[in-house]
């Protein structure tokens, strides 16, 4: 049996629309991979998902990825999966993308690392797109690599990794309510202002420089979303106070993670980041009796890794 643990992830980072993510430290899923005899792959049970992930190897993101890669290993080797949720459904932090890549990387690793990552980067995104209809390489591959990517094209993979400066830390609120990615996606239309697109290209140019040279001000500057946030800013109650209160703690910036309901803040510091939290936290609590959790980590440097059953 082989244990994979991957990281949950922040996507669009403000200004990075679909196509800028980075890896969180943690919370993350765990995937274990056994031979099973036979052809095939299969799912041995799934925790943590409260019975609502599907066991159909077809349906379910992780089961998907494996199927593709064996398809494309052209083995007969039959392969189990047992899932371990750490990271709740519908969340914002990629939890189908952290799955897919667990359980991918867990069956390489099982069948003799055959794979390059590269390979194992789109099996896990086949998989998401056959599990959740849709392909989120913003998640899934900080999820697989760790640190800052930008994805300059899904399909195929064209994938730029980013530094991550020195001691970058991330503030992570989770409200206890469910946003469904396609749902907010339709928030959007198809249409932008040439001003709102204007403005968010200088956005992302300025953070990639700022990553490079660790300008965490120039950082701070450029964590504007133009074009996703504003309307899907109702999803969230008490968006605008949770983000003054990450401000007000010393943040460098917070937005939505991916289409929400979670919110990220950047910090200089874990110690900063920490405190954004607790803020942001106090912030939603009163304006919504809905519960939450907060998580405070640095930004992931490392991706999906093997683990040691506990």
């Amino acid at each position: 049996m082989i244990a994979v643990y991957a990281p949950g992830s922040v996507s669009n980072v403000a200004c990075g629309f679909d196509v800028l993510g980075f890896a969180l430290d943690e919370p993350g899923d765990v995937v274990v991979a056994a031979q099973q005899d036979g052809s095939g792959v299969s799912i041995a049970a799934i925790h943590g998902d409260h019975g609502r992930l599907s066991t159909d190897p077809r349906r379910n993101t992780a089961s998907a990825a494996v199927m593709e890669l064996i398809r494309r290993l052209e083995t007969t080797r039959g392969i189990a999966l047992t899932i371990h949720k750490g990271l709740p459904l519908a969340s914002g932090i990629g939890s189908s993308g952290a799955s897919a890549v667990a359980a991918v990387v867990a069956a390489n690793e099982l069948l003799g690392r055959p794979a390059p990552l590269e390979v194992l980067l789109e099996c896990a995104m086949a998989g998401e797109q056959a599990g959740c209809g849709s392909i989120h390489p913003d998640n899934v591959t900080p999820s697989l690599y760790g640190g800052f990517i930008l994805a300059r094209s899904a399909q195929p993979p064209d994938i730029v990794h980013l530094p991550v400066p020195a001691g970058l830390a991330c503030a992570v609120l989770h409200p206890h309510v469910e946003i469904e990615t396609g749902a907010a996606r339709k928030l959007l239309g198809d249409q932008v202002s040439l001003k709102d697109a204007t403005r968010q290209w200088a956005n992302l140019g300025a953070l990639v420089a700022a990553l490079h040279t660790s300008d965490l001000a120039l950082l701070s500057r450029s964590l504007v979303d133009t074009i996703a946030e504003p309307k899907r800013a109702s999803l969230v109650p008490g968006l605008a106070e949770i983000k003054a209160a990450a401000a007000r703690a010393g943040a460098l910036g917070c937005s939505l993670s991916g289409s929400g309901p979670s919110v990220f803040a950047l910090a200089a510091s874990i110690e900063v980041a920490r405190t954004a939290g607790n803020a942001m936290k106090q912030a939603f609590d009163q304006v919504s009796g809905v519960g939450s959790d907060v998580w405070v980590c640095p930004v992931g440097r490392s991706g999906a890794r093997v683990v040691s059953l506990k």
